[in-house]
């Protein structure tokens, strides 16, 4: 009977699920402190010391990046690897593929940050981050794609449960939208230029933008509460 109990526990990837959650949180008190102090210093300016790397332009995207790709991000990749196991019964397509993930989201946002304070940006609100990140940022999100798509397709369970669908419909989706916002010609190591001009740059960063809150931010939610509130409402 232990035995049994050992293979079922190990049945599915958890310690992967528990990292994204932890890192989740703290992501998510870092995005807090952020805009307390940011906010503070539009109460009382002079709190940035005439210090560049701690101005409140400097440090806003700092914020929203923290709480939407640190906590947010990190609770979607937790929530995805989780559902989608126990939906599908059946572990994980790569654990390794799912490490990958892990370690290169936090990568993700530790440069980011490092980019905003220092004034390396796009100027593109939610899509600050210079070329060498935004290639990061592709090649994470593909082999997240690959392992969540694959371990549907490995599946035990013949039925796809809703929130597959919407977990794939947010990954398909922001895809699309991060790869054409981003198209840019790169002329050094940080700095780059967007292939699109005036309006229609204007035009293809707010498609990004609210698809991206219509997708990242709403469909992939959605997904969540699919599968949780149904779980605790019994």
């Amino acid at each position: 009977m232990a035995s049994v109990g050992v293979a079922s526990t190990e049945q599915y990837n958890y310690d992967i699920v528990r990292k994204f959650t932890i890192m989740a949180l703290v992501w998510g008190a870092v995005g807090m402190l952020v805009g307390v102090f940011i906010a503070s210093e539009l109460a009382w300016p002079a709190l940035n010391m005439d210090f560049a790397l701690i101005t409140f332009g400097r440090l806003r995207p700092v914020h929203t990046g923290a709480v939407i790709f640190g906590f947010g991000g990190c609770a979607l990749f937790a929530t995805t690897y989780y559902i989608v196991q126990r939906t599908c019964q059946t572990r994980l397509l790569s654990d390794g593929m799912a490490s990958i993930t892990f370690w290169g989201w936090q990568l993700i946002i530790v440069l980011a940050a490092l980019g905003d304070v220092l004034g390396y940006s796009q100027g593109r609100e939610y899509a600050e981050m210079e070329w060498p990140i935004d290639l990061l940022i592709a090649v994470i999100w593909v082999i997240y794609a690959i392992n969540f798509i694959g371990t549907v397709m490995k599946r035990k369970e013949p039925h796809i449960y809703v929130a597959n669908w919407f977990f794939l419909a947010f990954i398909l989706a922001v895809a699309l939208l991060h790869i054409f916002n981003n198209m840019a010609v790169p002329v050094s190591l940080t700095k780059s230029y967007p292939v699109f001009a005036g309006a229609q740059d204007a035009m293809t960063e707010w498609w990004y933008g609210h698809n991206a809150v219509g997708f990242y931010l709403t469909a992939a939610f959605l997904g969540m509460m699919y599968y949780f509130v149904p779980k605790q409402a019994g």
